[in-house]
């Protein structure tokens, strides 16, 4: 699917990003806090930011305290990385950068 990435704002080609990652839909922590629309809920990113998401937090921190994109934007590391290829040209690969320390 195009259009334009929630993270960094670039028009791309968009993956589907789990809000809360698949893995963790049946968590009993889940079903206890979370309404099932909102578990299964998924936005567009591009690849780029969608492998940089997953390089700097676990999903169990995803599920936790980075479920909305609000909350993904204010991670420094996330927000780093969109402020910086939001300024590439549409298709750029970039290589994803691990969480320092």
């Amino acid at each position: 699917m195009e259009g334009e990435c929630a993270i960094c704002g670039r028009e791309e080609t968009l993956t589907r990003h789990h809000l809360i990652p698949r893995t963790r839909h049946h968590n009993k922590r889940n079903k206890r806090e979370f309404e099932r629309e909102l578990v299964r809920q998924v936005v567009g990113i591009c690849r780029p930011c969608h492998s940089q998401i997953h390089a700097l937090l676990s999903e169990k921190e995803l599920e936790r305290g980075y479920n909305t994109i609000a909350q993904l934007k204010a991670h420094s590391g996330v927000a780093r990385f969109a402020e910086w290829i939001a300024t590439k040209p549409r298709g750029f690969k970039a290589q994803v950068q691990k969480a320092r320390g």
